[in-house]
């Protein structure tokens, strides 16, 4: 009897040791697989990343939406063939549960080709660092078009979006910067949008810089210096001309003789291009003399004795 009672304490616990280490096992286990699946979701997801953009906008549909349907029926009828919704679809399609580090060109061509509609010649305006001047100016003259004066530009103007890839696939929270990712959609977006609006620039073109810019009004990082000027095309295009305009009253950093505007001259001369450039472009200068009016530059004329 005591040698069975013993065999049975030692197969008792021997199994209890076999339970012991069977759970240890799976607590291993599923640490493991807990530190792969977290390490793939921080790969993989960025949604579990804080960004350093604003999130998508609000909204965003009915804001798309409505900013199309304004443009192709009260702002230019002559597009009412335009489907918005089609338009919305395949903007959501572009980003939505899509990491966004990683868009493509490739995502938003569909979209470029619903939105596109031809610009008449002599009418494109590009700018740089003008950003709240040339679009006052497009607002009183119709004769120039910005980007943002376009279908896709209008619609996508100072709002943002981003994907996430788990539900509900738009990140309200946040959005990467450039700085943080390339590939993210506002980027990728305007990229392709710029490209397209200088495609299709022909007669005279022109452009709206900022002469008090210390750093130079011409960058060749910026949009219209790494994107339009070389996607303008010398059969089309017959003249460029630069506007260098100069707040009132502020710093004179650069004129038409400028180091910077010269380098942007020399570019477009290699393609091709004739080039015009004018320091304080007067119809402009007057609408920025309506917030100072009594300045000495915007003086209409001299008193000569």
């Amino acid at each position: 009897m005591p040698l069975q009672q013993g065999s049975a304490r030692m197969r008792q616990r021997t199994v209890l040791l076999v339970g012991i280490a069977v759970l240890l096992a799976a607590l291993v286990l599923a640490v493991v697989l807990a530190s792969l699946l977290t390490h793939g979701r921080h790969e993989g997801s960025p949604e579990m990343l804080k960004w350093k953009d604003r999130g998508t906008t609000k909204n965003l549909k009915e804001v798309i939406l409505g900013r199309c349907y304004n443009y192709i029926t009260a702002q230019h009828p002559e597009l009412g063939d335009k489907d918005c919704q089609k338009i919305w679809e395949s903007l959501k399609d572009a980003f939505i549960y899509k990491n966004p580090c990683n868009i493509t060109p490739e995502d938003y061509q569909p979209l470029m080709e619903l939105a596109s509609h031809p610009i008449p010649c002599n009418k494109s305006l590009f700018w740089s660092k003008t950003g709240d001047l040339v679009h006052r100016y497009t607002k009183s003259n119709q004769n120039f078009l910005t980007l943002e004066d376009t279908l896709l530009g209008y619609m996508a103007d100072r709002i943002s979006w981003c994907g996430d890839p788990s539900a509900p696939g738009i990140n309200y929270e946040s959005c990467p910067k450039r700085s943080e990712c390339e590939s993210n959609p506002g980027s990728v977006f305007w990229k392709m949008a710029s490209k397209m609006f200088a495609e299709a620039a022909c007669g005279v073109v022109q452009v709206m810089l900022n002469g008090s810019v210390e750093a130079g009004a011409f960058k060749s990082s910026s949009i219209f210096g790494s994107i339009e000027i070389f996607n303008l095309d010398p059969d089309k295009v017959s003249e460029v001309h630069i506007w260098l305009m100069q707040d009132i009253g502020g710093p004179q950093s650069e004129s038409c003789s400028g180091h910077s505007i010269q380098r942007l001259i020399s570019i477009l001369e290699e393609r091709n291009f004739k080039i015009i450039c004018e320091d304080n472009y007067r119809p402009v200068q007057l609408l920025q003399c309506v917030n100072n009016p009594d300045h000495t530059d915007c003086r209409l004329c001299t008193n000569s004795t």
